[in-house]
């Protein structure tokens, strides 16, 4: 397996895979109006160029013989979702999504020590996340990986259907 930062040149990658793992995760938890909102507002070509152009953005996807089995979003230009954070130099893992078909096939593992090692490497002291508090996988998954549910809320809509997620941190 290799992870290599996505660029320009994959656009039509992320427009796909960003799709399909999106609604693979949240299918079912809105309407279907709201989904086909937040995939155009999202993932739509456009946006993913725009987003893939941002040096400060930084997209990782992991691939094997040629195949992409999922991908990865990190940075820092958000802010800080609640005032704990701010004593410290933090990174935000905003997305980590691997093909249903890829599930336990340490995929999300990989992805999950390659931004250890980015966040590390660039002296950050903390990472945080937001998962949907009804993401059983996604949420045991980073509490294996070494972070921590704050049981603060993120307000995080589908559209016009609300939804609630979770802060999680990681000291590094």
């Amino acid at each position: 397996m290799a992870i290599r930062r996505g660029n320009i040149e994959d656009v039509q990658l992320l427009h796909t895979i960003g799709i399909q793992t999106f609604d693979d995760t949240f299918g079912g938890t809105c309407t279907k109006q709201d989904m086909e909102f937040v995939l155009d507002k999202f993932f739509n070509p456009e946006q993913c160029k725009i987003d893939l152009q941002d040096e400060n953005d930084y997209f990782f996807f992991l691939e094997e013989e040629g195949i992409a089995k999922g991908y990865m979003r990190i940075n820092d230009m958000h802010a800080y979702p609640f005032e704990e954070l701010k004593a410290f130099r933090c990174i935000e893992l905003v997305r980590l999504y691997v093909l249903k078909e890829f599930h336990g096939s340490q995929v999300a593992t990989e992805l999950m020590q390659f931004a250890f090692d980015f966040a590390k490497a660039k002296n950050y002291e903390k990472m945080y996340l937001s998962v949907w508090e009804y993401n059983f996988r996604a949420r045991g998954f980073y509490e294996k990986s070494g972070f921590v549910n704050t049981g603060k809320e993120n307000d995080f809509p589908l559209g016009s259907t609300p939804q609630t997620d979770f802060w999680f941190v990681k000291d590094l």
